[in-house]
């Protein structure tokens, strides 16, 4: 079924969540071929901070070559290839990434809000941390799967150029959730939020998201913005109860098939 005008993504809108996606968690090294970002980061197992990022529809000249040598710097790196598919993307590079083998997952969608009707409760007002070392190293303990170090984590947040707010909420037996709240002029982001797994449905992540909205809510953001996997229909239930609806989704190609 063809894709109607009152569906398809405001643009304006993508450029500007992509840029300040990409500002709230910044990549090592960020290059430019054209308006085709390409974003390394060694020892973080983020696809965010390491991809070949298109971000013109109409940019769509060399593109086998230009994959090629997105390639050649991944490998250098000693990182996994990957490329974002967004609505910014050339419509003729998915054919093209399937036509060389690359294969498509990990689609995320992009969730917006109006903070001054978002549902935001009224419980109790965290304070962010300023203390990153130990922000990071509660985030690499809680997120355990992800394949990094605190030093890295430490590193990223700390390239950070908008207000970061670092929320960590802690237990009798250490950290049970973290999040990262970026106030980019008038935008909240919510960043990686991860809630430690025997913590989890007692609505500490809605604690979590809440008390960070409000931080940026004060600090004069106006809108809110979040990530969150499509395959996640728990906590899509929950931000589209608290007012969030999807703006747009993006997702990954790599070379390897996906497990």
């Amino acid at each position: 079924m063809a894709t109607t005008e009152a569906e398809r993504p405001y643009l304006p809108l993508v450029r500007r969540l992509e840029a300040a996606g990409f500002r709230a968690w910044p990549a090592a090294q960020v290059s430019f071929d054209g308006s085709w970002q390409l974003r390394i980061t060694p020892g973080h197992p983020s696809k965010r901070l390491s991809s070949l990022v298109p971000l013109d529809p109409f940019d769509g000249r060399d593109m086998q070559a230009r994959v090629a040598a997105a390639e050649r710097a991944f490998v250098a790196n000693g990182l996994p290839a990957a490329i974002r598919q967004s609505p910014l993307c050339p419509p003729g590079l998915p054919p093209l990434l399937q036509k060389l083998g690359w294969h498509r997952g990990y689609e995320t969608q992009v969730m917006t809000g109006d903070l001054d009707t978002l549902d935001l409760g009224t419980g109790i007002d965290h304070l962010p941390t300023h203390d990153i070392q130990r922000f990071a190293e509660a985030c690499v303990r809680i997120d355990s799967a992800r394949d990094t170090t605190p030093a890295t984590v430490a590193s990223i947040i700390a390239a950070i150029e908008p207000a970061a707010g670092l929320f960590l909420m802690e237990g009798p037996d250490g950290p049970t959730a973290v999040g990262i709240c970026v106030q980019d002029f008038d935008l909240a982001g919510i960043q990686q939020v991860v809630v430690e797994a025997s913590a989890r449905r007692r609505g500490i992540g809605r604690e979590l998201v809440c008390s960070s909205l409000r931080w940026g809510r004060l600090r004069g953001a106006r809108q809110a913005w979040l990530q969150v996997l499509a395959s996640n229909a728990r906590a899509i239930a929950l931000y589209e109860s608290m007012g969030f609806s999807t703006a747009y989704s993006y997702a990954y190609w790599q070379k390897e098939a996906w497990t």
